[in-house]
């Protein structure tokens, strides 16, 4: 045992402390090593390494990250981040429409992606409004989070809770739809409060931005331009709608999602002209590498029983105080080590657990949780990144300001929901 809980300590610590300084070692490697010295040490047998990977969650991220290679290539997400902007008459009216659309999008394509593509496109509306992009940028990492709430595929620990307790795509949609749509209107609430004085058009100047990562705010005004390949967009954007389709409808035809995501993924890049090696090039391995490895590290903890200091210490029922516990133990815990690696050992504590309510209450707040500070959520993080690259800069003060009223909001908006649809029936 001591074996395994020094390997499981050393690659969380791996995982936490990643990129450091002249040391070539990120979450990636750190997994994997912890992968491999489960074996060597002797914890778990190359066989039972192999059982422990949960090869559905890994087939499902790949089915959704070929369909989103394709659907990037046609200029999908460029298209409805422009058009989306481009109705916003006035600052309070691009606020909604930033939050909305990333919101929804974000529950049915990885919200990581999402905000990839659409943070340049928010920024040059900025510009080309006169508003300051930085409360818009918050909203739009924070919406995308949210948003992602929703569904199994909206981000890859609902992919690994949905696939690993067998709740269906329906019935995780209408248990936390309801959470997604109220913290939808609560982030709105939060950030016109915040930023209400900052909702507004500078007639005289383009506003100041701070000139950092080699970009300047004196540059000419930009276009909103998207680069959109309309045959492959129409060839495309039926195999979206019906792989959409197919996860509502998976647990009425009885195919599993994760079929689904890998039949929408082949049908995308077959119809695409893609050459399938270029589209298989640039899946995300890496973050799928990382999960495997992953799954050996925790399972080799579970196999030498350092999870049995969890399951003998915490007393989780599935009800009102269950939801509570889950919620606030998930929210906190994300702080430190990330909502996949906390979800991934977290499984194991309430798999035996009956019904769905520990479940929902582990991906809620596990991804809601994620809004609290700008490392809390890789969506954040591809947010500030992409946004320095444009010239402004979303402080890591400035986004916890905000962030932590959201999220303690959020939080609680998703408790009482939870339990209103347990007492009510309707939550397992």
């Amino acid at each position: 045992m001591a074996a395994a809980i020094l390997i499981l300590v050393f690659t969380y610590l791996g995982i936490i402390f990643t990129r450091l300084p002249r040391i070539n070692f990120d979450r990636t490697i750190a997994a994997m090593a912890g992968a491999i010295l489960m074996i060597v040490a002797g914890v778990l047998t190359f066989s039972e390494a192999v059982g422990a990977v949960n090869f559905d969650t890994l087939a499902l991220l790949l089915g959704m990250m070929l369909l989103i290679v394709v659907l990037q290539r046609a200029g999908l997400f460029g298209l409805l981040a422009s058009q989306s902007v481009a109705v916003a008459t006035n600052p309070w009216r691009l606020l909604v429409a930033v939050v909305a659309v990333t919101a929804v999008c974000s529950a049915f394509l990885v919200n990581d992606v999402v905000v990839l593509l659409f943070t340049p496109v928010i920024i040059q509306a900025c510009r080309m409004m006169r508003v300051n992009p930085v409360p818009y940028l918050v909203a739009e990492a924070m919406a995308s989070n949210i948003g992602s709430t929703a569904t199994i595929v909206g981000n890859p620990q609902n992919a690994i809770i949905g696939v690993t307790s067998g709740i269906s795509f329906t019935r995780f949609f209408l248990y936390l739809a309801p959470v997604a749509a109220v913290s939808t209107a609560i982030l709105l609430a939060v950030v016109f409060l915040f930023y209400r004085g900052k909702l507004k058009v500078s007639d005289s100047q383009p506003i100041a931005v701070p000139a950092v990562g080699g970009a300047s705010p004196d540059d000419p005004e930009p276009q909103i331009g998207v680069k959109v390949d309309r045959s492959l967009l129409y060839r495309t954007a039926p195999i979206l709608a019906l792989t959409i389709a197919g996860f509502f409808l998976s647990s009425v035809i009885d195919v599993d999602v994760t079929v689904v995501a890998l039949a929408g993924g082949a049908a995308a890049v077959l119809i695409s002209g893609i050459r399938p090696s270029d589209a298989v090039r640039s899946v995300d391995w890496p973050l799928l590498v990382f999960f495997g490895g992953l799954f050996v590290v925790v399972g080799g903890a579970r196999e030498a029983g350092v999870l049995d200091f969890f399951l003998d210490r915490v007393s989780l029922e599935p009800d009102a105080s269950g939801i509570v516990s889950m919620h606030i133990f998930s929210t906190v815990v994300s702080q430190v080590v990330s909502n996949v690696p906390l979800t991934v050992i977290t499984i194991p504590v309430i798999e035996n657990v009956p019904g769905d309510a520990l479940w929902i209450s582990l991906a809620a707040g596990s991804t809601l949780g994620g809004n609290a500070t700008l490392i809390g959520a890789v969506a954040n993080i591809i947010v500030a990144e992409q946004a320095y690259r444009q010239g402004v800069e979303v402080k890591f003060g400035e986004f916890a300001r905000v962030g932590v009223v959201v999220t303690a909001l959020t939080v609680a908006a998703s408790m009482g929901i939870l339990i209103l649809e347990r007492e009510l029936g309707l939550l397992r």
